[in-house]
């Protein structure tokens, strides 16, 4: 904390640091001090703690000791990335002041602010993740959306109507910083993410929002974008799009236009359900054995990127996945997948540096990436235009060659430009005359010293004399203290050492005048030349903007058909009709990573046939071919073929899971809880199109509670939603349902005993297993042979018991599987009903039934 001495008793120094503090109280302040970014105080102490830095307490100020800690500037980037990824934010405070000049403290201002969700900087981000900053705001049951992803110029709203959808929607994007209304009621999953940041509910108002992004796009309404009436979301578009100018310290030109999103355009999956299907983060929060990481061979970063987000987002519309799906065949069919992939290969991650060169933040790397990249155009355009397929006419339009630009960049970038600007050597030989004069003028100085030290040795006779440069003394003539009594008259005395003396001669003066004023006006000629040049590439933005898309969307179909070949996937077919079937279909990740081939499975939903009753023993294959099912329809909703030898899919509006078990300590919920939280959600927001995985409901709970519950929401499922049901149990109570509820089947994945030993068979076969193996896989997983043996004569001893309850019982007692949920005693209620004839019942007596009827039930 920063003490409370007041202002006027602190150095002047201290005294500007603390004025600049105040303006930025929520980030850590890099103030620069020389060849230092230097931190005070509480930001001394957070910086230490998260960099592992030594924190001193160098001088006083006030009269109390300064807690200081500092990096080297020129280091600055490995530190920042590090602060970034935890979520901190940091205010770059610079020297704009000349030192020379200046009277008391150098003048500092702050020059940016870096924020998790607004960084640019190559260094700082995932190349293959998108950095997204969300603004959130609410109005009753009603949530405002907005999405910009500043690296690119992506800018989304959309509006969502229900606390589950919105922390799906959040789990999808998984933002970088989240931008919330302070005023809004949001649940703790919301108010406890990383990088959350909380702003004053005036920042969301709607009218100015609005003025706003009109400005930004130039429009007079916001009309043409379609989301005119998201009012709340357009309140966070504004909120979102004045804090991005106001970190970045600059416009916002590759941010050009506003598009609204709807969930009903996609297949929608909720947080629980991405979770347990490990699209791109594993369980355990890695990027390993995940669907992503199976599915992505691209060439560039930002197709990587655009893989994710429609890994992420299946869409609904057949004729948009037709459209990547014509686009696939077409590649695949003319064996262009390789040579398009080491076309894109060479063109690099050129929608980031975009986004830099209209912050005017790229460097030189940037510009020889972006022109190596615009020199590749030709020969993919070529390329592109020798597939003949008609579905890839749209890219066509936008992949296409930059010839200005390209020679542009080819005549202003040197061939391996330095890492920045400030020490010059960027802009090429050539490009500018002025420059060259200037160069030359600088750069033949050694060869005029060399000329100088032979004139002046013959013009004196001394034989130690030499001519050199520091950068503190400039040029000079040095001889030995020895031979300095012979120094020339006209010889004057710039520095004496203990062992040599220097001099200025009047030339060697007028050269030092002319070398070094060319060397800094070079390195100012050459900054303002390297402005230019990204004045010129921002003149045409929107077209090269346009070209990255068009690229990283030709990136991911071709793809899309290079996993086609090399893992056999085939085409599914989307068709109106309801119902999902796959021949033989593989779980994408689980047979690349399985040392043993892999047993392909079928699956036929109807409307006859909308839900299956999976039972058979552990690790016997039940999860791996529910989660299967669900990644084939998933892959098939963003373009993609998938692992089968056929499939042809129907219309699905949401895809479900409930799967694995884990607490949810932090909201104080037991793993039981979670698993009927889990089950509610399905039961409530699951439709006739929908895909639900349902693994070992009730299995939380007492044998005859949760064998009652998982009953009673199978029954649910197949009874009253009619959705796509994979409903994997161990009880096999359940395998009687098809008995009593029409569209239900029994499937299986059978396994067999050898020697005492358990072999899983894999193999899905119609109708119930026949026992669970639970004592083999036990046995499997290294339980110890005697507590084996111990359970083995344990259930031997129960299934006895049972069956002696079951032979002393009356035979109209003896419970049977279709009478599980039959009262034990009557009911004086439904006797009363049953003895009664409707039609005999005046409306008195029927009134009078109605109260009997319910003392009876109450009793």
């Amino acid at each position: 904390m920063v003490n409370s001495v007041a202002a006027e008793q602190h150095t002047p120094m201290m005294q500007q640091y603390l004025q600049i503090k105040k303006q930025h109280p929520n980030e850590l302040v890099f103030y620069r001090m020389g060849d230092f970014y230097e931190l005070f105080f509480d930001d001394a102490k957070k910086a230490a703690q998260l960099l592992d830095i030594t924190l001193t307490a160098r001088g006083k100020s006030g009269g109390q000791p300064i807690p200081m800690a500092g990096i080297p500037f020129h280091a600055a980037e490995n530190y920042l990335a590090r602060l970034v990824r935890n979520g901190v934010s940091v205010a770059i405070c610079e020297q704009v002041g000349d030192p020379a000049t200046s009277k008391g403290p150098v003048e500092r201002k702050v020059m940016r602010v870096l924020t998790p969700g607004t960084v640019s900087d190559e260094a700082l981000l995932d190349e293959r993740k998108d950095n997204l900053l969300v603004a959130l705001t609410q109005s009753g049951a009603v949530y405002g959306l907005a999405v910009l992803d500043v690296t690119s110029g992506r800018f989304t709203v959309q509006e969502i109507n229900e606390e589950g959808a919105l922390l799906a929607e959040l789990q999808r994007l998984d933002p970088a910083e989240l931008l919330l209304d302070e005023a809004g009621d949001f649940a703790p999953a919301v108010r406890q993410r990383k990088g959350v940041r909380l702003l004053p509910p005036w920042q969301f108002d709607t009218e100015s929002a609005t003025t706003q992004l009109c400005r930004q796009f130039e429009s007079r309404d916001l009309a043409g974008f379609g989301c005119q009436h998201l009012t709340l979301a357009i309140g966070a578009a504004g909120c979102l799009l004045e804090y991005v100018r106001d970190t970045q310290r600059t416009g916002l030109p590759h941010v050009r236009a506003l598009q609204a999103e709807s969930r009903d355009e996609c297949v929608q999956i909720d947080a629980a359900s991405r979770r347990n299907l490990e699209i791109d983060t594993n369980l355990s929060g890695g990027q390993t054995h995940t669907l992503a990481s199976v599915m992505d061979n691209t060439a560039t970063a930002m197709g990587s990127r655009l893989l994710r987000r429609w890994l992420n987002r299946p869409i609904r519309c057949r004729d948009q996945l037709h459209l990547r799906q014509s686009c696939v065949q077409a590649i695949q069919d003319s064996y262009q997948w390789q040579s398009l992939y080491d076309a894109l290969k060479a063109i690099g991650d050129i929608e980031r540096i975009l986004a830099r060169v209209a912050l005017r933040s790229a460097r030189p790397r940037d510009l020889a990436r972006l022109r190596d990249g615009l020199q590749v155009l030709p020969d993919l355009a070529a390329q592109l235009n020798a597939i003949t397929e008609p579905a890839l006419d749209h890219l066509r339009v936008l992949v296409i060659p930059f010839p200005t630009e390209a020679d542009l960049l080819q005549r202003a970038i040197c061939e391996n430009p330095p890492v920045v600007i400030r020490e010059g050597g960027v802009i090429a030989d050539g490009y500018d005359p002025e420059l060259d004069e200037l160069r030359q003028l600088s750069e033949n100085a050694g060869e005029f010293l060399l000329r100088l030290e032979e004139q002046e040795k013959a013009r004196t006779g001394i034989s130690t004399l030499k001519v050199g440069y520091n950068r503190v003394h400039g040029y000079y003539i040095e001889i030995s203290r020895a031979q300095s009594d012979q120094a020339p008259v006209d010889y004057i005395r710039r520095q004496t050492l203990k062992n040599a003396e220097r001099f200025i001669t009047p030339e060697l003066k007028a050269f030092e005048d002319k070398a070094l004023s060319a060397k800094s006006r070079a390195l100012s000629r050459e900054k303002a030349l390297y402005d230019e040049v990204l004045e010129q590439l921002n003149l045409n933005l929107m077209g090269l903007q346009n070209l990255a898309l068009g690229l990283s969307e030709l990136d991911v179909l071709n793809n899309f058909a290079e996993r086609a070949e090399s893992l056999n996937f085939c085409r599914p077919q989307l068709v109106k009709e309801p119902g999902i079937t796959i021949q033989a279909g593989r779980h994408p990740v689980v047979e690349q990573v399985s040392e043993s081939p892999f047993v392909p499975n079928d699956l036929s939903f109807t409307n006859e046939a909308r839900m299956a009753v999976i039972t058979g023993p552990n690790m016997g294959g039940k999860s791996t071919y529910m989660r299967q099912i669900a990644l084939i329809v998933l892959l098939a909703h963003t373009g993609s073929y998938v692992p089968a030898e056929a499939a042809m899919i129907g219309p699905i509006d949401r895809i479900f899971t409930r799967i694995g078990s884990s607490d949810d300590l932090a909201s104080g919920r037991s793993t039981f809880m979670v698993e009927m939280t889990e089950t509610a959600n399905i039961l409530h927001n699951a439709t006739p199109c929908s895909l639900v995985l349902m693994d070992e409901v009730g299995r939380g709970t007492s044998t005859f509670d949760g064998l009652s519950l998982a009953w009673a929401c199978a029954a649910y499922l197949a009874e009253k939603l009619c959705a796509y049901t994979l409903f994997a149990t161990h009880y096999f109570e359940l395998t009687t349902l098809p008995e009593q509820f029409n569209g239900v089947i029994n499937l299986h994945l059978n396994a067999t005993e050898h020697h005492d030993n358990i072999i899983f068979m894999h193999k899905v076969q119609a109708g119930p297993a026949n026992q669970s193996y639970g004592l083999q896989v036990a046995k499997l997983a290294g339980i110890p042979l005697n507590v084996v043996q111990t359970a083995r004569e344990k259930l031997h001893q129960l299934e006895q018991q049972e069956l002696q309850v079951q032979e002393r019982q009356p035979v109209q007692y003896q419970p049977v599987q279709n009478d599980l949920f039959a009262l034990s005693e009557p009911n004086p209620a439904l006797e009363r009903l049953n003895s009664l004839d409707p039609d005999e019942l005046t409306p008195k007596q029927a009134l009078a039934l109605l109260y009997e009827l319910k003392q009876l039930n109450n009793a």
